[in-house]
């Protein structure tokens, strides 16, 4: 059984289809990417994944169990963690206090102005920062760090809900490639160490073939070709329409 699977997702904006009939299905203990040109389709799928928009047809299915049409914050309690392309940080809080906020919410104890918030999930905070090689790092203020380091204060965001599958969205938009070289073997370890499924969007070829057991394609809302990197490369339809080539 597959850990998350689509069955025939459709979402149209204004009459046009932004995804088509899309069929996915993702394998635990696995990392798959979606790629594809820019307005192929993958961020509106992520979410319709995601419960962040309500499809038109078709169903999703997370360990087998239906949850089309279920609110996102319920989504992410059953396993699902999800980072966007622009990356949603408090920029006013620390480091240490954007992780913290998230342990208490997945813990079920919201901020308060009353409470001794400060004292609280330090231990499991801390355990994420240092997943993240963050640590060094705690006491910054989120809105200066720089693109890679914001990147991964967003990961370790997502990990601190305690996921079992992570959906990442251009995970390296907008790093150098010293920082992307870094995050891809960042979520590497990640996903082996902690037996994590990800399922991530990307641009840069290099990352995707490098990190890939599976790889599907999108354009124009539809899947062209999936399959292993190696089945992928060799595609004549997915190096015309993705690479130019002729």
């Amino acid at each position: 059984m597959a850990m998350l699977e689509a069955q025939g997702l459709t979402k149209a904006f204004g009459g046009v289809a932004a995804v088509s009939a899309v069929n996915l299905a993702v394998q635990e203990n696995r990392i798959y990417s979606i790629i594809g040109p820019n307005g192929a389709g993958k961020t509106t799928l992520f979410n319709l994944l995601s419960g962040r928009l309500p499809c038109d047809h078709g169903r999703v299915f997370f360990k087998g169990i239906e949850i089309t049409g279920l609110a996102p914050e319920h989504i992410v309690r059953m396993g699902m963690g999800r980072s966007f392309q622009v990356t949603n940080i408090f920029p006013k809080l620390t480091v240490f206090e954007n992780i913290q906020s998230t342990v208490l919410f997945q813990q079920g104890k919201g901020l308060s102005l009353f409470a001794a918030a400060h004292a609280l999930g330090i231990e499991e905070t801390e355990t994420v920062l240092d997943m993240v090689g963050m640590l060094e790092k705690r006491e910054e203020p989120a809105g200066v760090l720089s693109a890679g380091d914001l990147k991964r204060l967003e990961l370790g965001i997502v990990l601190a809900t305690k996921p079992d599958l992570l959906l990442l969205d251009e995970p390296t938009c907008g790093m150098s490639p010293v920082e992307t070289s870094a995050t891809i073997e960042l979520i590497k370890r990640i996903a082996d160490e902690t037996s994590l499924t990800v399922l991530f969007t990307e641009h840069k070829m290099d990352v995707v073939f490098s990190i890939s057991s599976h790889i599907t394609v999108m354009n124009f809302g539809r899947v062209i070709a999936a399959g292993p990197p190696e089945v992928i490369r060799a595609n004549g339809e997915v190096q015309r329409i993705y690479f130019g080539e002729g």
